[in-house]
């Protein structure tokens, strides 16, 4: 089975999807090969697209904030990833064909990191992940089984919370201590409990993209 060098070998030079025309580097992925938290957002913007790191503008520096005050995690200890690994043009959306093309480098970051939590951001990473078309106000606040042993934690984007303020950030924070909480569970000799929690209601007058 490659390693996760051999993948990012691969990625660095894919031209599977038109992507890959307007791209400055591939932004594969970074952090720790062994990490028990893994990030999954949507895609690189302007900042990550220059210098090929994930989350490095100020959605970046929100993230890092939230890591390190709500589960005492440093961006070195946990590894982050996007759904797909060049940037779109003017930050659209990624298209379904271009996430489709970009699904197995991502599908083989999560297997050979093998986290216990996955933390994904916003709706693309979400649906992706989940499988689902719901909207990220209506799946976070809850906590779903993933993979094998595996469990995923749904929040905002970073860029959605800095553009929803004070509220947004608030329960992108709770989302945070969701994920810090089954890290916990998930150390040996802890009493894991339940692997999903009960579904909730979408919490009133907040529909974030």
């Amino acid at each position: 089975m490659p390693g996760l060098a051999d993948v990012e070998r691969v990625a660095l030079a894919c031209t599977l999807c038109p992507l890959s025309q307007g791209r400055t580097t591939v932004v594969f992925g970074e952090g720790d090969p062994h990490a028990q938290l893994m990030v999954v957002g949507e895609g690189p913007g302007r900042d990550e697209d220059l210098q090929g790191r994930p989350f490095v503008g100020r959605s970046g520096q929100l993230l890092d904030k939230l890591l390190q005050e709500e589960a005492g995690l440093a961006r070195r200890q946990v590894y982050i990833a996007n759904v797909v690994k060049c940037r779109p043009p003017g930050n659209r959306d990624p298209l379904p064909e271009e996430i489709a093309a970009c699904r197995p480098y991502l599908e083989q970051q999560v297997e050979l990191i093998a986290p216990k939590v996955v933390l994904t951001l916003g709706n693309f990473a979400t649906r992706a992940l989940l499988g689902t078309n719901e909207a990220i106000s209506r799946l976070r606040g809850r906590t779903y089984p993933f993979g094998l042993g595996a469990v995923l934690v749904p929040t905002f984007h970073p860029a959605a919370a800095l553009r929803g303020g004070g509220e947004v950030v608030a329960r992108m924070r709770a989302d945070v201590v969701r994920a810090h909480q089954a890290l916990e569970r998930a150390q040996p000799g802890s009493h894991p409990g339940p692997t999903a929690e009960p579904i909730l209601a979408a919490e009133p007058g907040l529909e974030v993209p």
